[in-house]
């Protein structure tokens, strides 16, 4: 009974001995560090007051619209790969830099506010945290975390505006790209605007249509996929303009394949889920394509670039 006792003693006051570990350790390393750790939770205190408004709209609008999903992808993604970069062997603080970036982006944040401009308020957030970078580990630092900053900026959504003067344009030359290729394929088809007109049917080619949102997403991924797979800097220039094309000639391509369902199989494929379906499918294609000219970009470095080259572009 006494050996039973002890253990059992033993057993329920190991996670109390752990425990009073754990808060041992704390309480000593905050006594160490506590020079430290004031200013860093003081800093954190204000950067979330500061910028809560712009996170907090910035994640409804990943959630709630379309165009904007990406970020859902993007933001984790330039966490995550700031934490495998890690931190330079050689990082120094700088401050005078550090804190005129935070004071442009403080200033840029509260007149964003003023004018209630969320696309320049959540940009203002990002240079706060490029501010905060330069403060603690310099400018360098900056440098070798360029790719998550870069997806960074990319998971903000355009502003209305710039959108809306994109989206026009591509869905005209989407427009005259189908009705190009479903001329091609003898169909009757008559071109106004952005409507074409088969006998017995209309396709409008609407906002949502256009493309941007195919191409926002398929340059995020082309900049990622130039990080990641390529070494040069003209090889990762030409990959993320390369999904610029891919992008516009995938969509003209799709608004031929719904004119070409609605006019031989049935108009029901001209909207709802088939429509939905179908889009998805050629995204893929996108991503494929720019796969392909991811690798050969990936060959022709190998062939004719040198390692010492690309080793410098890649740390660049």
């Amino acid at each position: 009974m006494g050996i039973g006792a002890t253990t059992t003693t033993g057993l329920l006051s190991s996670p109390r001995r752990t425990a009073f570990g754990f808060a041992r350790a704390a309480a000593d390393y905050f006594e160490g560090h506590w020079r430290e750790l004031i200013p860093a939770a003081v800093t954190a205190l204000l950067f979330a007051w500061l910028f809560a408004q712009p996170f907090v709209t910035l994640v409804r609008d990943w959630w709630t619209q379309p165009e904007a999903g990406h970020g859902l992808l993007l933001a984790p993604c330039a966490v995550w790969l700031a934490w495998r970069a890690g931190l330079r062997k050689d990082a120094a603080p700088n401050v005078g830099a550090g804190l005129f970036i935070l004071a442009i982006a403080i200033v840029i944040r509260c007149a964003a506010g003023l004018a209630a401009e969320l696309f320049t308020m959540r940009g203002s957030m990002v240079l706060a945290l490029m501010g905060l970078t330069v403060y603690h580990y310099g400018v360098r630092q900056v440098i070798h975390w360029w790719l998550p900053f870069c997806l960074a900026c990319l998971s903000i959504p355009l502003p209305e505006l710039i959108t809306q003067a994109l989206a026009l344009p591509l869905q005209f030359r989407a427009s005259r790209m189908g009705a190009a290729l479903l001329h091609m394929r003898s169909v009757p088809v008559l071109l106004t605007g952005n409507v074409i007109r088969l006998p017995g049917h209309e396709l409008f080619v609407t906002e949502a249509c256009s493309g941007l949102r195919s191409l926002t997403a398929l340059l995020s991924v082309a900049v990622l996929m130039s990080a990641m797979i390529l070494q040069t800097v003209i090889g990762r220039i030409t990959l993320v303009a390369l999904a610029i094309p891919i992008a516009i000639v995938v969509n003209g391509f799709r608004v031929f394949m719904t004119g070409f369902l609605v006019y031989f199989v049935s108009p029901s494929l001209g909207k709802g889920f088939m429509h939905v379906t179908e889009g998805w499918l050629l995204f893929l294609v996108s991503l494929g394509s720019l796969a392909i000219a991811a690798g050969l970009g990936l060959m022709i470095e190998r062939r004719f670039v040198s390692p010492e080259t690309a080793l410098g572009a890649s740390h660049a």
